[in-house]
């Protein structure tokens, strides 16, 4: 090509490559507020492709039908029992709210009953807090309680007021993930034929987010499932109020790395050990050791094999800072992030071996 006409292409490329980029930014920026829907739709789809292949190759040519019925299978699966948990946990939520009010819940008598059983060494460290008085100690637990009341009262109207948005996220979610699931592999060729990335390297970073979705949602999502699921079984067997609600709390605590569950069974056992419940408090204990705790042990290699390669510090500190930065979605992206991370370093790496130039 003479050296004219290519400057001439060079020189027309670089604004298409500026408008492109404020175009695809703007595009972004719309989509922003629906990051939430995309994100579980993408990952909707790419967790039930499989059973959407195995449904198209019994019906060939048939794509509608299969992804509908893998829909409807979502549906069944995952949205409707989180519904029922959901409206059981805000029924066990009122309960203990009302009966905290009537009385019938007395906080106040139940801390001076753990104070009671502390041993010396705790309860000096009361006495340095000022809580030796029961009459100050009513107060400032009376206070405590109010304020916490007072916080769920202002969490569940704001539940109550975004109810309507929520819907809207939903099923803007499972229409995405209808089309994510009918065209994926349509539109995973067409973001490959628009990449500038190698082919090899593209392969390698999609292939590194479905493995690292997949296995987060089977090593966190479906373990802090079941842990929450043993916590309560546990809870309800040993006759504490709100078995629901410490099972439903024992499997949001799963889902943070380094803690876990012992988060809210550690300090539930002492209570017991403290307030005389012996018996049922070194139950707890027993039970958060080698069986809650187990689980995480048994079945994280598992479902998660070791396809991602993260380290596990890295997967602390990426979903601890996913959590703080995106709330609960940070589950998921905190660790993609990280498997991108190291997959774009390792692409660094192998190219510098090559000795090729970086194109991106």
């Amino acid at each position: 090509m003479p050296d004219g006409k290519r400057d001439e292409d060079q020189g027309g490329r670089w604004p298409f490559l500026a408008i492109l980029m404020v175009v695809s930014a703007a595009f972004l920026v719309i989509l922003w507020p629906f990051l939430a829907a995309i994100l579980w739709a993408v990952i909707v789809a790419i967790l039930f492709e499989p059973i959407h292949r195995r449904l198209l190759a019994k019906m060939p040519g048939r794509k509608n039908s299969s992804a509908m019925l893998t829909l409807l299978l979502i549906i069944a699966v995952v949205i409707l029992p989180a519904t029922v948990l959901m409206l059981a946990l805000v029924g066990e939520a009122t309960a203990i709210y009302s009966r905290i009010q009537t009385g019938d819940i007395n906080l106040a008598r139940s801390f001076a009953a753990f104070r009671d059983g502390l041993p010396e060494w705790a309860s000096d460290g009361l006495e340095r807090l000022g809580l030796t008085n029961l009459a100050a100690a009513r107060d400032l637990l009376g206070d405590g309680a109010a304020d916490g009341l007072r916080a769920v009262l202002v969490q569940a109207l704001q539940i109550g007021q975004g109810l309507f948005s929520l819907l809207i996220t939903l099923g803007l979610m499972l229409y995405l993930a209808f089309f994510l699931i009918r065209d994926g592999e349509h539109i995973q060729r067409r973001v490959a034929e628009a990449s500038p990335l190698r082919p090899d390297h593209l392969t390698l970073l999609v292939g590194r987010f479905i493995v690292v979705v997949r296995a987060t949602i089977k090593g966190s999502i479906v373990v802090a499932i079941i842990q929450g699921l043993i916590g309560g079984l546990v809870m309800w067997t040993l006759g504490i109020e709100a078995a629901l609600l410490w099972g439903v709390l024992m499997g949001a605590a799963s889902l943070i790395p380094a803690v876990g569950t012992g988060l809210v069974w550690v300090p539930m056992a002492l209570y017991l050990l403290f307030t005389g419940s012996i018996w049922q408090g070194v139950a707890l204990v027993f039970c958060g050791l080698f069986v809650i705790g187990m689980v995480d042990n048994i079945l994280r290699p598992i479902l998660v094999g070791r396809e991602t390669r993260i380290p596990d510090y890295i997967v602390l500190l990426t979903t601890l800072g996913g959590l703080q930065l995106f709330g609960f979605h940070g589950i998921v992206i905190g660790p993609v992030i990280a498997a991108m991370f190291i997959a774009v370093w390792d692409i660094a790496v192998e190219m510098r071996k090559e000795n090729l130039p970086a194109r991106i």
